[in-house]
């Protein structure tokens, strides 16, 4: 007998803005926030929900539990990940499989991230990092023959800029090339209410930016960030049940990969920063979705650092291996042309709060295949898909789609009662009232006012 997945579709969105940490906010804040706008976009309460997975990657045991128990403490299965940077996206995936395998009608899908400012950095002194291994290799392959200027700068950083240079020299590309990837992504997010920054510099100003290491300057990182996003997962059944044709999307693809031997065997360094996982999750997550790369025309890519937006663009199979520069040459990574990456903004623009990067990437193709993206809108979007990469490591692809069902509706900005493409606005009080599990109505938790921070 063979087993065949039910269908799964994202229901309800939300999304705070992600912002510079200033610790004005706790994660309890940012989690009730995403949490309560993606329960109003699906007009459901939180009873409705069987099961929840809450990703973050800086935080502390059931830090899940403390913030979706302001929502409603009703007993159901909740599920604490941490994948590095690709944390918000296995989140949403064990969720969807929570629908697909029908252990679950509706799930729950929660990531969100309090992070200190400055370079990523990890709080544990007393154990090696998970990817040491990967940046020992990208030292070796660096030797001092072949660059004798010491490289210097924060170590992720180093990995993907290294990435970038191996492109480079293979192929021809310049730092041009990632220079004007950068420009585009900032472009985009001045749009973006939800974005940390908001300023366009020309791809001259990132290149003559504030260098941070050999090849990246300050435009072409990520920042560190505060934020969260969720997603609200459900059945056909449900979605038909509640009569939510018009929110509904469907996942029709979606894979996660982990390395293979060719990350240490290549001896490459493109491969040290996760080319081959996501090669590897979106030829699966094609297949399954029934189409190629030709196919979509809005993609949400995991840019940690400029020189992999280049380097995923031939892992996601948008040109033939090396030819990844002559898309941003064309401009087919952008409005008007043949894709358009990161309409948000990107991680180096839009903001990277670990746990919520995945989530937030789902919030943004939502919105756009449902019509409701504002003045981030693509025209025509059939499909989308969102690349979310961690080292060490994890990468999902996932492919979205309006289901044949879909009609239209209720919109989100009708839900909210605001343009929430345009606006952001944190919640109140009544909302998180209205969605609060009623079977419990009776019981709030101590200090609820305080922990959302309504």
């Amino acid at each position: 007998m063979v087993y065949t997945p039910k269908k799964a579709f994202v229901i309800g969105v939300g999304s705070t803005k992600f912002d510079k940490p200033r610790g004005e906010r706790d994660y309890d804040a940012l989690g009730i926030e995403a949490t309560v706008k993606a329960l109003l976009d699906a007009g459901i309460t939180y009873d409705a929900v069987e099961l929840a997975t809450v990703g973050y990657v800086y935080g502390d045991s059931t830090s899940g539990q403390r913030v979706l128990y302001t929502i409603g403490m009703t007993g159901i299965p909740i599920l604490n990940v941490n994948n590095n940077c690709s944390t918000g996206s296995s989140a949403f995936v064990n969720s969807v499989q929570a629908i697909q395998s029908g252990q679950a009608d509706c799930a729950l899908a929660l990531g969100f991230e309090r992070m200190a400012p400055g370079s990523l950095s990890s709080p544990w002194t007393d154990r090696p990092s998970p990817i040491a291994g990967t940046f020992t290799q990208v030292l070796e392959i660096e030797d001092e023959k072949a660059y004798p200027t010491p490289e210097k700068g924060p170590s992720a950083a180093r990995i993907f800029g290294a990435a970038g240079k191996e492109y480079c020299e293979r192929y021809g590309a310049t730092n041009e090339h990632m220079a004007k990837i950068s420009a585009k992504n900032h472009q985009h997010s001045a749009k973006n209410p939800y974005s940390q920054f908001r300023f366009a510099p020309s791809w001259q100003e990132v290149l003559n930016a504030r260098p941070i290491t050999r090849e990246l300057t300050l435009p072409m990182c990520s920042p560190t960030s505060d934020g969260g996003a969720a997603a609200i997962v459900a059945s056909e059944e449900f979605v038909r049940k509640h009569k939510l044709e018009d929110r509904a999307i469907e996942i029709v693809g979606q894979a996660v990969a982990t390395d293979s031997a060719r990350l240490y065997n290549d001896h490459s360094r493109i491969e040290l920063a996760g080319s081959d996982m996501a090669r590897r999750a979106s030829e699966k997550a094609y297949k399954q979705a029934g189409i190629g790369p030709n196919d979509v025309q809005v993609i949400e890519l995991h840019d940690c650092f400029a020189p992999n937006e280049l380097i995923t663009y031939d892992a996601l199979g948008l040109c033939k291996p090396g030819e990844a520069h002559h898309i941003v040459d064309k401009g087919d990574n952008t409005y008007g042309g043949k894709w358009v990456v990161n309409p948000s903004g990107g991680l180096e623009s839009k903001g990277h709060p670990l746990g919520a990067t995945g989530l937030g990437m789902i919030f943004y193709l939502t919105l756009q295949i449902r019509g409701e993206a504002g003045d981030l809108q693509v025209p025509n979007v059939r499909n989308a898909l969102a690349h979310n990469l961690g080292l060490g490591g994890s990468c999902v692809v996932s492919i979205l789609r309006k289901p044949a069902f879909y009609r239209a509706g209720s919109t989100t900005a009708s839900r909210a009662g605001y343009d929430v493409a345009r606006e952001v606005r944190r919640v109140t009080r009544t909302e998180l009232d209205k969605v609060r599990a009623k079977q419990f109505s009776d019981y709030v938790p101590p200090a609820v006012e305080e922990r959302a921070r309504l």
